[in-house]
């Protein structure tokens, strides 16, 4: 298990274990936020990073009826 999973389980534990409409529970809800952020950034770093899948030919006998790009 990686830790980025380890550590959203915990913090969904404690958020959903907090009292809410207490301090704490306002508290866990902030963190439990703040990692579902950090996690996004992290997902679109990984995809942005990804590269670019080459179009098909605009010309000529091979490449303009299937891409077959693997």
């Amino acid at each position: 298990m990686s830790s980025i999973t380890s550590v959203s389980a915990s913090t969904v534990g404690n958020a959903s274990s907090a009292a809410p409409g207490t301090v704490q529970g306002a508290a866990a809800l902030m963190v439990l936020r703040k990692t579902m952020d950090m996690q996004a950034a992290g997902a679109m770093q990984l995809i942005q990073a990804l590269p670019q899948a080459p179009s098909l030919a605009a010309s000529g006998q091979l490449g303009t009826q299937l891409n077959v790009y693997a």
